[in-house]
């Protein structure tokens, strides 16, 4: 299998005043291309401080993180910023659109950060809406927009540099359970497609849509299985959302 993300025994220990948190504890584990990862736990329990380490948000304070066999721990800033402008697509919960701008134009963001002309900006954001199913709606603005139709233009905006992987953070949190499915098929079929989804979720109904569960308890894996994903189907109505 062509692996894409390797963790090699990762701890990483906050200082807070005189208190040492350690919210990493030695994870290893890997991810091939095209798996659709769900990374679960409560709250404390690591995997939010392990998708900022996956993001390149952060580092570790020892053990190392290959992203495409290549150490981030050995890259400079400019270099890591680099590394999430080009290989790293992220969708968060919240959305994270720019209120006051046309769909289009907040897919093509990413673009503008990598200094893309103008007329290829605008063919492969069109190119990753027409993905979500959003080419309809390019010029729209985000109050224009449902909820899952900003998660989808988020998608888009995650997929319009063409990354290795795509980073989704409770992508589902603020979303109704019908959108959920809908926002899961897209998920599905963009993984279908060869793209690498690595999602973190405390919902297990939405990890039922990934086939493979990594669980973190107190810093540590304490489970690591794969599954057969539920398939997720969307209703007929989904472009009208």
């Amino acid at each position: 299998m062509d692996e894409v993300v390797r963790l090699n025994d990762v701890v990483k220990i906050y200082t807070m005043g005189e208190e040492r948190v350690e919210a990493m504890k030695g994870v290893s584990f890997t991810v091939n291309r095209g798996e659709f990862v769900s990374i679960m736990g409560a709250s404390g329990s690591g995997k939010s401080t392990c998708m900022n380490i996956l993001g390149c948000l952060d580092v570790p304070t020892s053990g190392s993180y290959l992203l495409d066999g290549v150490n981030v721990g050995e890259l400079s800033a400019d270099a890591l910023a680099e590394v999430r402008n080009k290989k790293l697509g992220f969708v968060f919960q919240g959305f994270n659109l720019l209120a006051r701008t046309t769909a289009r134009q907040n897919v093509e963001l990413p673009l503008v950060y990598a200094q893309i002309p103008a007329a290829e900006r605008k063919a492969r954001a069109l190119e990753a809406l027409e993905k979500v199913g959003l080419a309809s709606r390019e010029g729209h603005y985000s109050n224009q927009l449902s909820g899952g139709q900003q998660q989808r233009v988020a998608i888009a905006r995650a997929l319009v540099n063409r990354p290795s992987i795509i980073l989704a953070d409770e992508p589902t949190g603020n979303l109704d359970s019908r959108t959920t499915i809908e926002i899961m098929a897209i998920f599905q079929e963009l993984n279908r497609q060869g793209i690498t989804i690595i999602m973190v979720t405390h919902e297990p109904d939405v990890a039922e849509f990934t086939s493979r569960h990594i669980i973190f308890r107190d810093g540590l894996i304490i489970s690591d299985e794969q599954f057969q994903a539920k398939t997720a189907v969307p209703s007929a109505e989904v472009d009208k959302r």
